[in-house]
């Protein structure tokens, strides 16, 4: 059989997953039309955002993950959502948050090993009106997507 792998697994993670609809109505036995139904309804009114595949990172070669804190520029501080939008277009940073504290956001990000991280830190977080990063590298993973690792 054809191995897809690499064309699979980008759509994967770009959401393109569905829920498992006769193993719902099996767990909480209800029919999988009153499953189907109420799926869509949430759909709509944006309850659920997307279905996404989780993944042993090692396996499609992503396996290095770091936590990045940002502090903002002054200048930049007044609209962080701006600089988060700009960040979060790149595949391989996974969340951004902006928060409270000693730093205005933070970023999960996963790349294949620390050579790809620090390609990708010289070429997209070192930039104007970003003044201060500090990165926290994860050792390893325990729980990832509600999923006991």
């Amino acid at each position: 059989m054809k191995d897809i792998k690499e064309r699979l697994v980008p759509l994967l993670h770009e959401g393109y997953c569905t829920p498992q609809i006769a193993r719902l109505a099996q767990k909480i036995k209800e029919p999988s039309t009153t499953i189907h139904y109420n799926i869509k309804k949430m759909e709509a009114l944006g309850i659920i955002k997307a279905y996404k595949a989780v993944f042993d990172y090692k396996k499609i070669e992503q396996g290095f993950c770091v936590f990045v804190l940002i502090s903002l520029s002054p200048d930049e501080y007044g609209d962080p959502e701006r600089i988060a939008a700009e960040l979060a277009k790149h595949s391989e940073i996974e969340s951004v948050d902006i928060c409270t504290g000693d730093w205005e956001m933070m970023l999960k990000v996963r790349t294949r090993d620390q050579e790809a991280y620090y390609t990708f830190l010289r070429k997209v977080i070192s930039r104007r009106g970003i003044v201060k990063i500090k990165t926290l590298t994860s050792l390893k993973q325990v729980k990832t997507e509600f999923v006991l690792l």
